[in-house]
């Protein structure tokens, strides 16, 4: 779109690897206000886009401080990044956040109008109630137009749900097991369809919230045993609900029975913006070809 781009990382070989793309590399830590602020301004950022988490290549939502890192992220460091915004001027603010932490009851599709959940149990608790900070503040910016980007469950080259990642593994070993029912709804987004709403977003659409996800939430029940054909697995097994409380904690089982999916119509309407995988269906296959 003709901007004149800087990536800021926490790391060189990351920096570097924003110079093999094609932009300036910054290398700055969100927490170091004062750094953050010169490299901001230096950078004459016009646009922010906010897309810092620091989530493990496996998330056990048994592990009480999963999250902590990237809630510090999502509070301190989004304040942080909005002041140095300010600073410099900048006009608009993008900020990612996700699309299933709706409240689990009602309608099994919702939209952005929707409220999130505020008493999550456990470590996926923690998480909620930093995200409702960040997008409170992001929402809030004075002086600026902030946009947050909810993105389903991201599948594609370097994912959980990626060739090599987590999900996939546990799949491929029957460690994905279908609880219950399988009624808990999943909104997933190949990562190159969430680049592309990311850009569109820099672009256009006003101040709000838009859920960034593709045209077929779809129940446990039926996009497991699709994944584990793309993987070259065995049909998965199904457990009670009791079994997987016990296996893999109570927010594990709750995705599995009660989770909500989440529509994608705002977004393809007001950002101008349409998925090229539209459906997980064909998407898993040819990420897991």
């Amino acid at each position: 779109a003709g901007h004149d781009v800087t990536g800021m990382t926490r790391s060189e070989s990351r920096a570097e690897a924003v110079r093999q793309a094609g932009a300036r590399g910054a290398v700055v830590d969100v927490f170091d206000a004062d750094a953050l602020r010169g490299a901001v301004e230096e950078a004459r950022a016009d646009v922010i886009v906010h897309e810092l988490t620091a989530l493990p290549d496996r998330l056990d939502f048994r592990q009480k401080d999963v999250y902590a890192p990237t809630n510090r992220l999502r509070t301190e460091g989004t304040r942080n990044l909005l002041g140095a915004a300010r600073a410099a001027g900048a006009r608009r603010f993008i900020c990612q956040s996700i699309a299933f932490a709706y409240c689990n009851d009602g309608s099994r599709l919702k939209s952005e109008a929707d409220p999130l959940l505020d008493d999550a149990p456990g470590a996926f608790g923690s998480g909620v109630k930093a995200l409702n900070e960040m997008e409170a503040m992001v929402l809030g910016a004075d002086g600026m137009d902030g946009l947050v980007l909810r993105y389903g469950f991201f599948y594609g080259p370097g994912t959980h749900y990626g060739a090599d990642g987590a999900m996939v593994v546990d799949v491929r070993r029957r460690r994905l097991p279908i609880v219950g029912k399988g009624a808990g709804v999943f909104s997933f987004i190949h990562v190159d369809d969430a680049a592309d709403a990311t850009v569109a977003a820099v672009e256009r659409g006003a101040p709000g919230v838009y859920n960034v996800t593709d045209d077929e939430p779809a129940p446990m029940s039926q996009w497991v045993p699709v994944l584990a054909e793309a993987a070259g697995a065995k049909r998965p097994m199904r457990v009670p609900v009791w079994l997987a409380k016990l296996m893999g904690g109570k927010q594990a089982a709750t995705f599995s029975a009660e989770l909500r999916g989440a529509s994608n119509e705002k977004a393809k309407r007001e950002l101008g913006w349409q998925p090229a995988h539209p459906s997980w269906r064909s998407g898993f296959a040819e990420t897991l070809s």
